[in-house]
Parts: C-alpha cells; sequence; structure tokens
C-alpha cells in the first residue's frame, strides 16, 4: 500500500474510534491527535498480536477469539495513549461498535481488496 493509503486508513480509524467515543459508555478519547495516535498503536499492538499468534487470531478477524482479543488490544492501548480512558466493558462494547461500524465503512482500501483477489 502506498504511503497516502496508509495516512488515509489511519484518519478514517481515529474518526472512527471519535465516533465510537460518543456512542459507547466508558470508552472516551480526548480529541482528534489522541484518536489517531490510538488507531496507530492499536494497529502496531495487533500487529504483534498477529505475528505471535498468527492471522487466526486477528484482533479485527471474526469469531468469538477476534472479538476477545480486539477488547484486550483496545484495553491496552489505553495505558501507552494519554487521553483514553476505558473500562473492560467499554472495550467490550467499543471493539463490538467498531466491527459494527467496519461492517459498513471497511478501513481496507481499494488497493487492498485488489491485492488480496491475486
Amino acid at each position: 500500500m502506498h504511503f497516502l493509503g496508509h495516512v488515509v486508513r489511519f484518519i478514517v480509524a481515529a474518526l472512527v474510534l471519535m465516533v465510537v467515543g460518543w456512542i459507547v459508555p466508558q470508552f472516551s478519547v480526548g480529541g482528534f491527535w489522541s484518536a489517531l495516535i490510538l488507531a496507530l498503536v492499536i494497529a502496531l499492538i495487533s500487529w504483534v498480536v498477529e505475528g505471535i499468534f498468527g492471522k487466526r487470531i486477528n484482533p479485527f478477524g471474526r469469531g468469538i477469539v477476534g472479538f476477545l482479543v480486539s477488547a484486550l488490544v483496545i484495553y491496552i492501548a489505553q495505558f501507552i495513549v494519554s487521553g483514553v480512558s476505558v473500562t473492560m466493558l467499554g472495550a467490550l462494547l467499543a471493539a463490538l461498535v467498531i466491527g459494527i461500524i467496519d461492517l459498513f465503512i471497511p478501513v481496507a482500501t481499494p488497493y487492498d481488496a485488489a491485492r488480496e483477489h491475486r
């Protein structure tokens, strides 16, 4: 993916996190910059988890394990990013809302979709 595609992906992810902070109780994001850094930290933690356990436990994958790992990643990320406050219930609800939003507004770019079909 090109650099611009990554930038757009993180901006969309930050906007989604801000919406989630507005919708989900017990999940708050201080502002756009906190949300952008949170999106980056979540991506990095997800990359590490995927590297250790493989794609089957991808935090944004399908199934109950992916859902629980996603909530755990969101919960852990709050300790790294200032301006973010999440309870465990808030992380579970945020993972659910992010999954639902991702159904309607996928964060993947058309370049990613074309690459997956090769």
